[in-house]
């Protein structure tokens, strides 16, 4: 077995010994799992630049990950099935988002520890930012040339700044960078885009170095670049140089696989404290844990060493149709930027041909071809449609057509969502990174609908019982359409602009070995792939999806899309990740005033209580065809009512600035 030691640091309860229903307490286990692979075996010959790690004496390559583990207090009170978090950069997600929590690690409404679940996560990526406490990280060994000198190679790293600045780190925000081999290396290029994808402008080497700001002071520094000009807000900023060092990015996708093939299938003389009773195992990954998912997939890892069965159900949560480069020699995990190999073919789970290279090849292709593919529901929101990419997944790469999804797969998308849970608290400013957008950001909360998936996932590996048939924009009935049929609807609200600028995923060549994690860097872009939305009503909201009663009862119109805010520069492009709230006016009086087409709330519903009628009835429907479970029906309700408590009121318009 993969798994050498599981080295346990502490055990505690877990949220202060709170007893859940019927399961009982729980305890929280913390420490390191190390790992020893044989890279020359078949389940693990598919890692990049596996065979160029140190080995032992046994020909083995050595890993570790940080882990934690939450299990019954009593095991036998457990329903023996455990569900792994993919980290989103070295943060836990899977209570935040299937529990509600509202901290990474707290229990929140209890859900997965009431239904009895063992949750476990450990590191993956290797590259987190150093010295931030809290953080699970991924422990990988170097790629080696054979003479046992560091691999050198090209890399480009893109970023798009809020702010003007003058420095910044060879890296996507905190994450370790890649440091310059020669911070005067004369080939080394900086050029500048007034957004992704648009002409670059190369930025003159003498204008540039490699170096940061200290106080006053320029210092010479191989893990940043600084721009005595300055980085301006909104502009998209791509650098390519010579690094030197290769970490085996993808050793870190083994840690997840073994550490659950140990839980499921390990002793208790071999120090695993779920001996015995783990006998289903699913997991979930969020966005770039998501994208880890999809890569996970693709390289065939749901088996492990001995070909038995790790995970049985996946949830690839708001990755659209992009795969990350968790496998690639200097690969970058965390980066949103394109053009990047982490966003190339294949994009649908069954086999294409990509008209470029004429390579055939699906996201499934290894696990069909070996009878070992599990149970898959790809779920995404409103945004990924708007980022240029998610509709890749179910539509042919020349747009002419619909792809339908092999048996063992589900495609989901939430209408009118945004690529976080909404919040209750209507804010407009972005807690993770900070920018404004023009309007409100999007409130809906899909958590709910996670709830159901997991539900829905594993009866169908385990029981067989088939989950709700897929929901998304399709070319057939027309609700998948090219974004500026919209343009009008969204332009007749007052104070909304439209983006100037729309996002696609290019065709671009990264040389011969890409899908084999040697890729060439900062390729020429070619001819966008098409790139369809879903389709809105009068009220500017989506009619396909999965529609929670926020959209079929609405106070507000709620898009997968909002607009940078003039403080943050490139007003017309669209902010990452966030969506829209745009509140119906309150009163009648207020519509006419605004000359806002959409009805206001006083005229869509009698009272409060009727509206809340209507979203019982409206989640109703939901809960019959079990895309909510019915545990879900008060918290639906509960939200409801006060979103309607905070958009029912007469509000003095605010208009957005202008284009």
């Amino acid at each position: 077995m993969a798994v050498t030691r599981l080295e346990v640091h502490s055990i505690r309860p877990f949220a202060g010994g709170v007893v859940f229903g019927d399961t009982g307490p729980y305890r929280q286990i913390d420490g390191i799992v190390h790992l020893a692979v044989d890279p020359n075996h078949p389940a693990n010959e598919v890692i990049t630049d596996i065979k160029l790690a140190p080995r032992d004496a046994a020909g083995r390559v050595h890993c570790s990950a940080d882990f934690t583990i939450l299990q019954p207090e009593d095991t036998t009170r457990g329903s023996h099935r455990i569900v792994f978090d993919v980290v989103n950069r070295g943060n836990p997600t899977i209570l935040t988002n299937l529990n509600s929590a509202g901290q990474r690690l707290g229990a929140g409404n209890g859900f997965l520890m009431r239904h009895g679940y063992t949750v476990a996560w450990c590191g993956w990526q290797y590259d987190v930012p150093p010295n931030t406490p809290g953080l699970v990280k991924a422990y990988v060994p170097e790629a080696l040339n054979s003479d046992g000198s560091s691999i050198s190679g090209r890399i480009a790293i893109g970023f798009q700044p809020h702010a003007v600045n003058h420095t910044h780190t060879l890296a996507d925000r905190l994450h370790k960078p890649h440091p310059a081999a020669d911070i005067n290396e004369a080939d080394a290029t900086l050029v500048v885009r007034e957004y992704q994808d648009g002409p670059a402008e190369v930025i003159p080497r003498d204008r540039w170095t490699f170096a940061r700001l200290d106080g006053e002071e320029v210092v010479a520094d191989s893990r940043s670049v600084y721009l005595a000009a300055g980085f301006q807000p909104g502009k998209v900023y791509e650098i390519t140089y010579t690094t030197t060092g290769a970490e085996v990015v993808g050793m870190g996708m083994l840690a997840p696989r073994d550490l659950v093939s140990f839980l499921r299938y390990g002793s208790s003389e071999a120090g695993n404290p779920c001996a015995g009773e783990i006998e289903h195992a699913f997991t979930f990954g969020r966005s770039q844990s998501g994208g880890f998912l999809r890569r996970f997939l693709y390289c065939g890892l749901t088996q492990d060493e001995e070909d038995r069965p790790v995970f049985e159900g996946l949830i690839p949560l708001v990755a659209g149709s992009g795969r990350g480069e968790m496998n690639q020699r200097f690969g970058q995990p965390s980066t949103p930027a394109r053009p990047s190999a982490g966003r190339s073919f294949p994009f649908h789970d069954t086999l294409q041909t990509d008209p470029d290279s004429g390579r055939t090849d699906g996201l499934l292709a290894r696990l069909d071809a070996a009878g070992k593919t599990p149970r898959i529901l790809l779920t995404n929101t409103s945004a990924e449609y708007w980022s240029g990419h998610a509709s890749l997944i179910h539509t042919t790469m020349d747009g002419n057509a619909d792809l339908e999804p092999s048996e063992n797969v589900r495609i989901y998308q939430y209408a009118g969502t945004q690529h976080g849970p909404g919040q209750l608290n209507l804010f407009d400013v972005d807690v993770r990174e900070g920018p404004k957008g023009q309007q409100l950001d999007n409130s809906v909360d899909y958590r709910l609908l996670l709830r159901a998936a997991l539900k829905n996932v594993e009866r169908w590996a385990i029981d067989g019982v088939e989950p709700p048939a897929s929901r998304h924009p399709r070319l057939d009935d027309g609700t998948a359409v090219p974004a500026p049929e919209l343009e009008a609807t969204f332009r007749s609200i007052p104070g909304v602009n439209f983006p100037e600028v729309l996002k696609h995923v290019h065709r671009a060549d990264y040389g011969p070995e890409a899908h084999n994690g040697l890729v060439q860097p900062a390729p020429s872009s070619h001819e966008p792939y098409p790139n369809f939305v879903p389709a809105v009503d009068a009220d500017g909201n989506e009619v396909t999806g999965i529609r929670l009663p926020d959209l079929t009862v609405p106070l507000a119109t709620y898009a997968g899309w909002n607009l940078r805010h003039p403080d943050s520069g490139a007003p017309g492009q669209i902010m990452p990740q966030i969506g829209s709230t745009i509140p119906f006016p309150a009163t009648r009086e207020e519509r006419e005033a605004t000359g806002d087409p959409r009805p206001s709330i006083e005229e869509r519903y009698a009272s409060k209580e009727d509206f809340l009628n209507e979203v019982r009835q409206a989640a109703q429907v939901l809960i019959d065809a079990r895309y909510m479970l019915a545990e879900d029906l008060d918290t639906v309700t509960e939200q409801a009512a006060q979103r309607y408590d905070a958009l029912s009121t007469k509000r003095a318009p605010v208009a957005a600035d202008d284009d």
